[in-house]
């Protein structure tokens, strides 16, 4: 089953994060107050995948009126290949089409084959015409990757 993910679910979702090898994880942003201030911002558009009365998958999904991205997409690896990611993927694009979004992005880390393979199977493309840029405006935001 994928419903719009709430605050209630933070501990697991959280949890299902930091199972995941090679995830980037952040102190501030992916703290339960920086998530639950993206929900708040966003409350229709993230989604979580339950089964066996767990949540297997996750997708913090916004956009700020003009274009959306998703960020944190994930499947427990013991679930994976069953159409989860897939199903959360359009549950999120369904939620922003409702907000009149035409357009979402998102960024995968380059080596990440599992999520870039993902990316391409469901018919995403990759930009080669474009550079990404970012700034750190709060340095105490720590990065962490999962082992």
């Amino acid at each position: 089953m994928v419903r719009t993910m709430n605050i209630d679910d933070y501990d697991e979702v959280s949890r299902l994060w930091h199972k995941i090898k090679g995830f980037s994880i952040r102190s501030i942003d992916d703290s339960r107050e920086g998530v639950e201030r993206f929900l708040q911002r966003n409350p229709e558009t993230s989604v979580v995948a339950v089964e066996d009365s767990k949540i297997v998958g996750a997708i913090l999904c916004g956009h700020d009126g003009r274009r959306g991205c998703m960020y944190h997409v994930c499947v427990d690896p013991e679930y994976r290949m069953r159409g989860i990611g897939k199903s959360m993927v359009v549950f999120a694009m369904n939620a922003l089409k409702k907000e009149h979004i035409s357009k979402v992005s998102l960024i995968a880390f380059t080596q990440n084959d599992v999520g870039n393979t993902f990316w391409r199977c469901i018919g995403w493309t990759k930009r080669e015409d474009l550079n990404y840029y970012d700034f750190v405006l709060n340095t105490e935001n720590i990065e962490r990757f999962n082992d």
